[in-house]
């Protein structure tokens, strides 16, 4: 289901970016090249990177980023098929955490996208 399914979400959604190459994470949601080389995009850095520069760039109190490996190829030893990392930027901090997530392509995307929902809302609780 998206976000905007929902009746009445523009009242709460400003928006989003699909930032799938690295030169988009760089160009429009900051993301420093250096931190991709060091890192991967598969990280905790760029996670919450991407997560603070959506925040910005969509004027969000409250944003969330994915970065991950849905398959079926692109796994390694260190970061498998699956390996997901979530960050929510708000206005008392940030919070990142990574995920495995097993299945094909398509469960892993939806575990990625019910994880992240869950993230905001314990955010948003606490």
């Amino acid at each position: 289901m998206e976000v905007t399914s929902v009746a009445g979400s523009s009242g709460w959604f400003s928006g989003g970016v699909i930032a799938y190459a690295n030169q988009v994470k760089q160009r429009i949601l900051g993301v420093p090249r250096r931190m991709l080389e060091k890192h991967g995009a598969v990280s905790r850095p760029v996670a919450m990177a991407m997560a603070r520069g959506v925040r910005g760039l969509v004027g969000a109190d409250v944003a969330v980023a994915v970065t991950g490996i849905a398959g079926p190829s692109g796994g390694t030893a260190a970061k498998p098929v699956g390996t997901v990392w979530i960050a929510v930027a708000g206005p008392v901090g940030y919070k990142g955490r990574q995920f495995r997530f097993r299945g094909g392509r398509s469960r892993v995307r939806r575990s990625a996208v019910e994880a992240a929902l869950k993230m905001i809302r314990s955010y948003l609780a606490s």
